[in-house]
């Protein structure tokens, strides 16, 4: 049991129930979710939410039923309930971290900027911190503070009720004709709940590489998936590969294996395979689509200019990306290129741009 994170859960229980009443369809915030995402990632020991309870007394027995300690703040007349909430919810837990070293997680569920501060401290004490909000009433200010930041809205179990269109009141009883046309009009109506943006997969393949090039670069040793992972959390704690169709960051893994963006090789430990990337294919023949076109627009003598380069490869190869090859820009692109010796590259003052020569093959 000693190597299990302890995890201590705080839920700002008002931010958390409104946002997910106003911005879902009025949908009723229900605590299993966080609390299955939670037993994946530790052993949580402390279980705490704020509200003033009398406002909320279903969810007082749902929480109850899930052994979360209910932390009472009573409204006053004159004073501010949401402050006192917040206040007294900050002091719990850095009293805590302080308190109780074993801890190890702190999970802060809320969407509110103003625990951006706690979060900070926390860190600071050497504490993960893991955030969880309904997505439209999150500040964007409060994910990027956090090692990992869940939207509750995406957690499996969450059922977002369908967003339902109005129609004005008919004024005369409808003929058959039109109740069939309003119920053809009708059918696509379920998909306006589906409101995420499709998740692009290249740019994932392209952010995996250019992350494990970096890490390969930084530390100069394997990289493993579950450093890889961490990674990627730290970049944008919102991250999860579930958003782009797999079960498992070991999926998706094996996803890009499959296209050949990296490598995986057996790891120090089972189900944690090391990540590399290719050292030849794609990059041998990315390097020769370069010379390829540099040769086509710089002519018998000329060169070829930096601006507007990548332009050119993607209508010879429409599925090129520096990033997938694990380069952060273009020019460390073309810089890699010339290093190896597959075109030359040189800063020209009076064009004000690099200029790219072919070399000989």
């Amino acid at each position: 049991m000693d190597h299990e994170d302890r995890i201590a859960l705080f839920l700002d229980y008002e931010n958390l129930a409104l946002g997910a009443r106003d911005h879902r369809g009025g949908m009723a915030f229900d605590f299993r979710p966080i609390a299955d995402a939670l037993a994946e990632r530790g052993r949580v020991v402390v279980r705490r939410a704020y509200a003033d309870w009398s406002y909320f007394d279903e969810d007082r027995r749902m929480l109850t039923r899930s052994h979360v300690e209910l932390i009472e703040i009573p409204q006053r007349m004159g004073a501010s309930r949401k402050n006192a909430a917040d206040i007294k919810m900050a002091v719990d837990a850095v009293e805590l971290a302080f308190e109780r070293e074993y801890i190890s997680t702190f999970v802060i569920c809320t969407g509110d900027s103003d625990f951006t501060p706690l979060v900070h401290k926390l860190r600071e004490l050497n504490k993960r911190v893991i955030g969880v909000g309904v997505e439209k009433s999150t500040s964007a200010l409060l994910p990027p503070a956090c090692d990992e930041f869940l939207y509750y809205d995406r957690l499996e179990g969450v059922d977002i009720p369908p967003t339902r269109a109005r129609r004005a009141r008919p004024a005369r009883v409808p003929s058959p004709q039109q109740v069939e046309q309003e119920q053809v009009e009708q059918e696509p109506e379920p998909q306006a709940a589906v409101e995420e943006p499709v998740r692009d997969v290249d740019t994932l393949a392209g952010l995996v590489a250019q992350t494990v090039a970096g890490l390969q670069g930084s530390s100069g040793g394997e990289v493993t998936a579950s450093t890889l992972k961490r990674t990627l959390l730290r970049k944008d704690p919102t991250f999860s590969e579930s958003d782009y169709g797999f079960r498992t960051f070991g999926e998706l893994l094996r996803h890009l294996a499959k296209q050949n963006v990296v490598e995986l090789a057996e790891g120090p430990a089972k189900g944690d395979p090391e990540v590399s990337l290719p050292e030849h294919g794609d990059r041998e023949e990315a390097f020769g689509l370069l010379r390829a076109v540099v040769q086509d627009l710089a002519g018998a003598d000329g060169a070829a200019a930096l601006s507007g380069l990548k332009n050119q490869l993607r209508r010879a190869r429409p599925d090129f990306s520096e990033k997938k090859l694990g380069y952060r820009s273009f020019l460390q692109f073309c810089k890699a290129a010339a290093t190896s010796g597959v075109v030359h590259l040189e800063w020209n003052a009076d064009a004000d741009d690099y200029l790219l020569t072919p070399q000989a093959s």
